[in-house]
Formats: structure tokens, C-alpha cells, sequence
């Protein structure tokens, strides 16, 4: 059972849960990134990873520490406010979040063959359904056999996919929506579709920036709705382990094919 007052399904989103679930994928990420060998890491990042250390750059934050630095920092310093009603059983906790993890990323691949047919009314997709389902999924080129490289992008992009469009910019938008006396169910709204947008259309910009395909920028928009309801139901730590898992999910899939 969980100490204090908190049942599982509100522990998922105390921030002291968030710091045990996600501190060791970032561990696994970062650590990762140099263990690989001769491949610089920098080649390697997540865009909003290599996005968000580069706006910490211009601002004069070491871009090879302040990124995880201050994620970490933000959970810690919001943990150590709530920590009069921390979870205790963190062990039942963290093996509860993986297992709703992996839920969440089969309710979005079961999701996305709900929507082929509707997609296929605005643009062409490939014949194949396990190919449809991979060039819609993980968004990004994948070699022939899954290698390590994939496994650790993956997990990069749930934790910095996540911190830059769910909790800073979906968490930032409904805040300010809430300063201008918007009604609450509508700022929500608004603030989810404009997060989704943005992480649907960020995949085309930078120089990993894919081309311009509307099937898959408007797979990529559901995916962002599916993943801002779980950050706002289920808590970020679930949220980041669910974009994780379905990117694993699919490279897996991608590898079969």
C-alpha cells in the first residue's frame, strides 16, 4: 500500500513519483549517448533534446548538463514542496507505472489502426499495414535491425518529447489561458490541440526535420492529444514512459518488417 493519503492512482502524479520513474531513463539516455563508441552524441539526440540544449545554450546554460540538470531540478524543487504527502511505497509504485506504461503505448498503437480509414480519406498511405503503422509511428529513418542507437532515441524522445510539449508548453499555455479568465475545460482544450500541433509540425523543422506529409503530420497531432490526456490524467512520469514504450513498441515492429 502507499503511505500518507495517496492511492496509486494519484501517487502516479506526485512529482516524487516522477523523479523515481523518469530518473532512470534519463540515466539509460544520457549514459547511453557516450557508451555508444566513436559516434559523436550530439549526432544522436532527440530534436527536443538538441532543441532545448540549444536554447539553454543562448542563454548561457552548458548545454551538456543543463538540460537533464534542470528537468531534474524542476521535479525536485516541486517534490520537496509536496513532500508532506509523498507516495511511499515506491517500489509497488514504480512497477505499477511501467506496466500502465506499456498500457498506455498498446492503446495508442491499437488507436492508430482505428484511424487508418479515416486517414486514408486525406492522403495516401503505403499498402503494407505493419509499414502504414512504422512510417506513422516513430518518426524517425530506422536501419534494418533494431541496434542500441534506436532503443536510446527512443527513450530520449519520451523524456524530452514530453518535457518540451506536455509539461512546458501545454502546462505553459493553459496556465496563461487561466490568467485571461478562460474557462478552464476550454483552456485545457486549447492548450492540448495547440501542444499537439506543435509536436506533430517539430518534426519537420531542424536538420533531422522530415519532409512534409499530411497523413502522418495529422497521425502525429492525435498523438500528441493521446499523450497530453495521459500527462494530464495519469501524471508525467506515465506520460514519458508511455511515448517511450509505444517508439520501442514500434521500432520493434519496424524490425519485423
Amino acid at each position: 500500500m502507499l503511505g500518507g493519503k495517496a492511492s496509486y492512482w494519484t501517487a502516479t502524479r506526485h512529482p516524487w513519483a516522477c523523479v523515481l520513474f523518469v530518473l532512470p531513463l534519463l540515466v539509460f539516455y544520457e549514459a547511453g549517448l557516450y557508451l555508444l563508441g566513436p559516434t559523436p552524441p550530439e549526432d544522436l539526440r532527440n530534436g527536443a533534446d538538441a532543441w532545448l540544449r540549444g536554447i539553454l545554450q543562448r542563454v548561457g546554460i552548458s548545454p551538456l548538463y543543463g538540460a537533464p540538470l534542470l528537468l531534474l531540478g524542476v521535479l525536485l524543487i516541486w517534490s520537496v514542496w509536496r513532500r508532506a504527502d509523498r507516495p511511499r511505497d515506491y517500489l509497488g509504485l514504480w512497477l505499477g507505472m511501467i506496466v500502465e506504461s506499456a498500457v498506455c503505448a498498446l492503446g495508442l498503437l491499437c488507436l492508430s489502426q482505428i484511424l487508418f480509414p479515416l486517414l486514408q480519406s486525406v492522403g495516401k498511405l503505403i499498402d503494407t499495414p505493419a509499414v502504414r503503422l512504422t512510417s506513422l509511428g516513430a518518426g524517425r529513418a530506422s536501419a534494418p535491425e533494431f541496434a542500441w542507437e534506436q532503443l536510446i532515441g527512443y527513450v530520449g524522445a519520451g523524456i524530452y518529447e514530453e518535457t518540451l510539449f506536455r509539461l512546458l508548453v501545454f502546462a505553459g499555455v493553459a496556465w496563461c489561458l487561466q490568467l485571461l479568465a478562460l474557462p478552464r475545460l476550454l483552456g485545457l482544450l486549447v492548450a492540448a490541440l495547440i501542444s499537439a500541433l506543435a509536436f506533430a509540425g517539430a518534426h519537420n523543422f531542424g536538420p533531422l526535420g522530415e519532409p512534409f506529409q499530411l497523413v502522418i503530420f495529422l497521425f502525429r497531432t492525435c498523438a500528441g492529444l493521446y499523450f497530453t490526456w495521459i500527462y494530464h490524467v495519469r501524471g508525467f512520469g506515465i506520460a514519458v514512459g508511455a511515448h517511450a514504450s509505444y517508439d520501442v513498441l514500434v521500432g520493434m515492429l519496424m524490425r519485423s518488417v
